[in-house]
């Protein structure tokens, strides 16, 4: 954008998982235009979304075909981490997915001081998938269980009772949640239409997928430097490609086993 600014475009029609937008109401035309404003003109932001999305997107998306999800939940993982794999909020939510510690664990992710599977993108976009799915069939819309993924599907549930609605659209609610689903619908629009928003990366510019090898292992590492020196590695690159260890060793119990991401050799 060169410096200048400009109108942004809004779109005459749009959709979230397949769910109708109704952009004809005054109140959601202008809460999604917002959004659009915010994200477009937060170039360095946004310019490192689109980076990272390159690497990842692929992981996610095949993950969210697998378990039936709509693919437009990988914009609720870009606006809760930005992609940043040690994400972590002031609250202790953690990773891509920004997982509490006693959600995480109700999802079946381990939380220790040796090992903390939110940090794992695999296993916590599963968790992620489960937990949007249940979502959906308690709340009976997709919207509505995005919304949830903020406040809760309790609390979703409250409000559409206490308010005698149906659609999220509807719903008065606090700050953060009034803005969330409108937030992923913006990085939706820009990032299915860059162009329309004056982004334009070469694809050499974007971060590409890394060639990778995995390695299975049952039986505990005592100090995960010395495995990493014997993988050919660093320490700080196991930690790069596997940022669920959190301490310098991995205590497994028997019958327990781990994979282990490393770059090909």
């Amino acid at each position: 954008m060169e410096g200048n600014s400009y109108e942004l475009p809004m779109p005459e029609h749009f959709q979230f998982c397949g769910e109708q937008v109704p952009l004809d109401d005054a109140d959601v035309y202008e809460r999604f235009d917002r959004e659009l404003y915010v994200n477009s003109y937060w170039h360095s932001h946004t310019i490192l979304v689109f980076k990272r999305a390159q690497r990842w997107m692929p992981v996610i998306e095949k993950i969210m075909k697998e378990q039936q999800v709509p693919n437009d939940f990988k914009y609720l993982c870009i606006i809760e981490s930005d992609l940043m794999l040690n994400a972590r909020s002031g609250s202790g939510a953690a990773g891509f997915w920004q997982f509490m510690p006693s959600t995480a664990r109700e999802y079946n992710l381990k939380v220790s001081k040796e090992v903390d599977e939110r940090y794992n993108v695999k296993k916590a976009t599963l968790a992620a998938c489960t937990y949007l799915k249940k979502a959906k069939e308690k709340l009976g819309s997709w919207t509505l269980a995005a919304a949830a993924y903020n406040r809760g599907s309790s609390g979703i549930a409250r409000a559409l009772e206490d308010q005698k609605v149906t659609n999220y659209y509807d719903l008065l609610l606090n700050e953060e949640t009034s803005r969330y689903v409108f937030r992923i619908l913006a990085l939706k629009e820009i990032m299915q239409s860059p162009e329309k928003y004056s982004f334009e990366l070469s694809t050499s510019q974007l971060y590409q997928p890394d060639l990778l090898r995995t390695i299975t292992v049952n039986k505990t590492i005592s100090n995960l430097a010395e495995f990493a020196k014997e993988e050919g590695v660093n320490y700080k690159i196991l930690k790069r490609y596997n940022p669920w260890l959190r301490s310098n060793k991995l205590t497994i119990k028997k019958g327990k086993s781990y994979i282990i991401t490393l770059p090909n050799r």
